[in-house]
């Protein structure tokens, strides 16, 4: 069977028993990144043969481990924090694992959106996970399109060294609307900080963003939505 064991996003002791004990039981465990792996298996003890799964591999890799599934060996896979398979390698491997009848099981545990929505008191009944804005332009400028008539809360990964720019562009499709940018989920210096995008664009032109963040941005006005709605059949053309 494969294991989808969630690590944590900052405070080691977030992990479960129950994930540290399938760890143990494990005949290998798959990781983003050893080096960030071995200081939290080094920690409760666990040495198990380790084999690196990342984004740059996994399609290659995963044949591998079918393989191993196949003969029936029990496959645990971490990534370098979270949850694996939202916005971490891992959902390749699951698809191919349905696709070959082998069994897959999730274990319950830390997910930094799921927290950081938790934390910030937006709209939780509605709301849309987004991981990390796309690269590609065409890609992006659709995703904020959508952004402009959201219902919920929508939420986005980001980085410090990104963090500004992302802001600036989000600004022209949720103007004046209520967000939160979330930093360092359950470390030291676990920050939520509101404002409008302009705001935190302000606010983090002064201030060096730190840390991984978690942005959430609420959900668009009935009227925002009737003014989108409107624009898509202005923009239609009859032939």
């Amino acid at each position: 069977m494969l294991y989808l064991c969630p690590t944590p996003i900052g405070n080691l002791a977030d992990i479960s028993e129950r994930v540290l004990e399938t760890l143990r039981e494990a005949d290998v465990i798959l990781c983003e990144d050893t080096r960030t792996s071995l200081p939290l298996l080094s920690h409760y003890g666990i040495k198990k043969p380790l084999i690196s799964y990342h984004k740059f591999n996994e399609n290659d890799r995963s044949a591998q481990i079918l393989s191993r599934l196949e003969a029936g060996e029990k496959v645990a896979l971490i990534t370098d924090a979270g949850m694996p398979a939202i916005s971490d390698p891992g959902q390749i491997l699951v698809k191919k694992c349905h696709e070959r009848g082998l069994e897959v099981t999730a274990l319950p545990g830390p997910c930094a959106f799921v927290t950081a929505l938790a934390l910030s008191g937006l709209d939780s009944r509605s709301f849309r996970f987004e991981g990390f804005l796309p690269t590609d332009k065409k890609e992006q400028e659709e995703v904020l399109e959508d952004l402009k008539a959201a219902r919920g809360t929508t939420i986005f990964y980001e980085a410090p060294h990104h963090l500004l720019k992302t802001l600036k562009r989000m600004e022209p499709f949720c103007l004046g609307r209520k967000a939160a940018a979330v930093r360092e989920l359950s470390k030291r210096f676990e920050e939520i900080r509101f404002g409008t995008l302009e705001e935190l664009s302000a606010y983090y032109e002064a201030n060096e963003p730190k840390g991984e963040f978690v942005l959430l941005i609420e959900g668009s006005s009935r009227q925002q939505r009737e003014e989108k709605l409107r624009s898509r059949f202005e923009n239609l053309t009859i032939e």
